[in-house]
């Protein structure tokens, strides 16, 4: 008897000898890197642990089969699914799902046949959602903002799609390496006027990842409010970005800004679209939602150029995965949009922003403008929501914080 039989004997079913013409040792394939590249290269290595972090974050409204959880319960899938950074579709991305749960069930069933059970329960249901027989609701959560779901519709709203934006909490950031790269606050009551001073801190350029410089100044646009600008000014790729944020406080009631094009010269006229501001275009049935294109300081012109581009540059339009009518749809969309930035066309132009800070220059200042109407508005209690206001408490709270001692 050999050494290894020897042991096998006096362990028991332990170990036992293993030969090449042993039926279940079956190969495996398996995804892996390049340990010489990746030890070489610190972006490959950051990049790795970024695409093993996001995929913890690609949500499913099914629970988790494994923890015996109830459907809805909205759990993430586990990392071993093979969801990592791609461009497939929703299918795809539940085969991938089904794939990475089935991987391991004839050794499961053979350990742990209650676990394998559940697996096979639920992968049954996730096969289902590709039949689509009942409505069921798709999250991609994403704390780099870096993913996306075509929308069908576009350029119109997409009813059953709903985008939203949160700021990272500390621990997300510090997920995605960006830990200690936040700005030094300056103390409250600093001599130093911020109004004259462009502020400077160093970033990553947003194209090419190579370290760049972004500067940053207060500025007051005349009869209106304080905004901040921030600018980006890649050396590597010559990129450049600018970003406006408010620089004062959510205003009491929403703003809705209805301007009528009726001459070429509307398009100098100076804009300042928030962050939570929409955009809406009647005449060629479409919405922009809050969100899109960020914050912009800039004219009615160079808005509605960031809208066609945005349009022009989605990458499900111009495609494989783009059909030729929804390409011809979008083609006259853009014919339509040029013609009312030449100034060819008259059109109505909204800006709706529950926050109330965005602006719409009027020409005739100090007095009316005629084509020009801005009208204030309650916020509704999902507005509200969206902001974060609902559980924002500014009064009582010294007296009900000590009473709870």
């Amino acid at each position: 008897m050999s050494a290894l039989g020897a042991v096998a004997a006096a362990e028991g079913a332990l170990f036992r000898p293993l030969s090449a013409e042993d039926g279940e040792q079956q190969p495996a394939e398996i995804e892996s890197l390049c340990m010489n590249c990746f030890r070489n290269d610190p972006l490959l290595q950051r990049g790795h642990r970024q695409l093993l972090r996001l995929r913890q974050l690609l949500l499913v409204q099914h629970g988790d089969p494994v923890r015996g959880q109830d459907p809805g319960a909205g759990r993430a899938l586990h990392p071993g699914c093979h969801l990592p950074s791609v461009l497939t579709t929703i299918e795809g991305i539940i085969d991938r799902a089904v794939a990475g749960l089935e991987q391991d069930q004839p050794v499961r069933r053979a350990t742990d046949e209650e676990t394998a059970s559940k697996i096979d329960e639920f992968v049954g249901k996730l096969k289902q959602l590709k039949e689509v027989h009942s409505s069921f609701t798709f999250i991609i959560d994403d704390p780099s903002g870096n993913s996306f779901v075509e929308n069908p519709h576009a350029p119109q709203k997409d009813d059953a799609l709903v985008v939203t934006r949160y700021r990272r909490t500390p621990q997300q950031a510090a997920m995605l390496g960006l830990e200690g790269e936040e700005l030094d606050e300056k103390p409250a009551d600093s001599a130093e006027d911020l109004r004259n001073e462009v502020l400077q801190f160093n970033t990553n350029c947003p194209e090419c990842n190579a370290p760049a410089n972004t500067n940053m100044k207060l500025v007051q646009i005349p009869h209106f409010k304080e905004v901040i600008i921030m600018a980006t000014n890649c050396d590597s790729c010559g990129h450049r970005t600018n970003e406006v944020k408010s620089g004062g406080a959510i205003e009491p009631q929403g703003t809705r800004i209805t301007l009528r094009i009726t001459d070429p010269s509307d398009m100098t006229r100076d804009i300042l679209k928030s962050e939570t501001c929409s955009v809406e275009i009647p005449e060629l049935e479409f919405e922009l939602g809050m969100g899109a294109l960020g914050g912009k300081f800039t004219t009615l012109e160079g808005l509605l150029k960031d809208i066609r581009d945005l349009v022009e540059k989605n990458p499900f339009t111009l495609g494989d995965s783009s059909t030729p009518s929804r390409t011809e749809k979008l083609r006259e969309f853009i014919g339509k949009l040029q013609e009312i930035i030449e100034g060819k066309t008259k059109a109505h132009f909204i800006m709706d922003d529950p926050a109330g800070n965005s602006y719409l220059q009027n020409v005739y200042a100090p007095e009316e403008d005629p084509e020009l109407k801005v009208e204030r508005y309650e916020r509704t209690f999902e507005q509200n929501e969206d902001l974060g206001l609902n559980d924002m408490k500014t009064e009582g709270y010294e007296s009900e914080g000590a009473s709870g001692r």
